[in-house]
């Protein structure tokens, strides 16, 4: 069996970035054999460049991979770099008065209830500057795994989009 669309895939990595040019890597997250990442393939929620390097590998392929900005998080806009009022973080910054310490992240939601997270970048007595861009916006991936299990996908995995039970989303 290979990895192909609505496959249940699990694989362990380990993930590192770096700037780009002669910059050195920097770990990010890693996915251990006992706690892999699970996931429906070509459901969409993977990043392309990860998902398109995956095709086709089989139970206990290794992979190595590395991942542009294109086929990524994308290049950091200037558009997601936003200057708030102070007053938006006042009932909390009163809880926690550190909150707002440049270089923190901060879990916020939009007037439709959309949940994203911020990068405080400057803090004045009037306005908090957040970035909004991922994380991960403009750096070169790369992983480095192995395919720890591969199964079909149930009907109502595939209906949903994610994947149901151990490794999964539970209800």
């Amino acid at each position: 069996m290979q990895i192909q669309v609505n496959k249940v895939v699990s694989v362990s990595y380990s993930l590192e970035v770096n700037e780009g040019g002669n910059s050195p890597m920097i770990f990010v997250e890693k996915a251990d054999a006992e706690n892999p990442l699970t996931f429906l393939f070509g459901a969409g929620n993977m990043i392309p460049g990860f998902e398109r390097n995956l095709e086709g590998l089989a139970l206990g392929d290794s992979f190595s991979m590395e991942i542009n900005p294109e086929d990524a998080y994308g290049h950091s806009s200037d558009d997601d770099i936003v200057e708030l009022p102070f007053s938006v973080f006042a009932d909390e910054v009163a809880k926690y008065p550190d909150m707002l310490t440049v270089g923190n992240t901060i879990p916020m939601n939009d007037g439709q209830g959309h949940q994203f997270e911020g990068t405080v970048k400057a803090v004045t007595e009037e306005t908090v500057t957040m970035d909004f861009n991922h994380p991960l916006s403009g750096k070169t991936l790369h992983f480095i795994g192995k395919v720890e299990s591969l199964r079909d996908a149930n009907d109502e995995e595939i209906a949903h989009g994610h994947v149901h039970g151990p490794g999964g989303h539970h209800h």
